[in-house]
């Protein structure tokens, strides 16, 4: 079975956020779908492992922040490459309070969800949700997962439900948490010593040549 084939298929890029306990805590998602119009009903798939699926359990709601072509790339890699469990992911992330629940700013469009169903997978719990509050925030063009990877360069997280391993080519300066691969036109080495990787802003010293 070739894996490639599923990149057919149309993703796009979302934070997905709750609360834990009163606290704003969320994770990158790529694979969001409205279900139905008429009651609006969205479905989100959740990796078990991440903090923010225990979340959403524990809540009944969850909230999808659209991300837009020109949305911080480390919002991605803030929210995609490290766990709710351990971190304040809003800590650095401007958000607001949109129908009881937390969104990033920086997004196209926001959607406020109650769980009404849950469907379980080996890995992952799809969540249908019925819409409750929902907004456009910026008129921008939606970022696509496509886009992420082509024009962004960013990396897909291993509990994605899209998650693909890929071989990077050789002699590239790969960002080891993220996976970001350098390819800007001043030799890395040449980069000044506060460089930061664009996608989940680790620095410099986390680059390994691959």
């Amino acid at each position: 079975m070739n894996n490639s084939a599923f990149r057919a298929l149309s993703y796009g890029v979302y934070i997905l956020s709750t609360w834990d306990n009163g606290r704003p805590t969320g994770c990158t998602v790529n694979s969001v779908m409205q279900i139905t119009s008429s009651p609006a009903t969205v479905a989100v798939s959740v990796n078990k492992n991440n903090y923010t699926h225990d979340c959403i359990s524990q809540s009944g709601m969850f909230a999808v922040s659209v991300l837009h072509e020109q949305s911080d790339p480390s919002i991605i890699g803030t929210f995609g490459f490290s766990s709710g469990r351990d971190t304040d992911k809003f800590d650095k992330v401007k958000y607001s309070v949109k129908g009881m629940m937390p969104i990033v700013d920086n997004a196209a469009a926001y959607i406020v969800c109650s769980v009404e169903k849950m469907l379980e997978t080996d890995t992952h719990t799809v969540f249908l949700g019925k819409v409750t509050d929902a907004d456009v925030l910026e008129n921008k063009p939606p970022m696509t997962y496509a886009y992420y990877h082509n024009v962004v360069k960013g990396k897909t997280a291993k509990n994605a439900p899209t998650y693909i391993e890929e071989k990077t080519e050789t002699g590239k300066w790969v960002c080891s948490v993220c996976g970001y691969v350098y390819d800007g036109e001043t030799p890395f080495e040449q980069l000044p010593d506060d460089f930061r990787c664009p996608v989940c802003k680790q620095p410099k010293s986390a680059f390994v040549k691959k």
